[in-house]
């Protein structure tokens, strides 16, 4: 009886913590790493004057879900030619989720 209830909580647990992450494929540490490594904040330091972090916390921002983050991310590493995968994107998507957005 107690098993059964362990599982009823589970699957009742579970789409809420799929909830709580949209990127639950991406690992923000990767994508802090990648991030780090094509020298992201040199051009986002460029287009904002000064802070680059200001890009994701300014007023008015752009960038209003987790869908919109990840086509963001996507279209910043092909303009500059970042060459990452999808997955590498959704890695870098939920280093700026965890570290700025806070989507759920």
């Amino acid at each position: 009886m107690q098993a059964i209830r362990s599982m009823l909580l589970m699957t009742l647990l579970l789409p809420a913590v799929a909830l709580a992450n949209p990127f639950p494929k991406g690992d923000p540490r990767t994508g802090e790493k990648l991030a780090r490594e094509k020298n992201c904040e040199s051009c986002h330091v460029k287009l904002m004057g000064g802070d680059g972090s200001a890009i994701y916390t300014r007023q008015g921002r752009l960038i209003t879900t987790p869908q919109a983050l990840l086509q963001r991310v996507s279209a910043c590493s092909a303009q500059t030619n970042a060459g990452w995968f999808p997955e590498d994107e959704v890695h870098v998507a939920a280093h700026l989720n965890n570290k700025f957005y806070k989507f759920k």
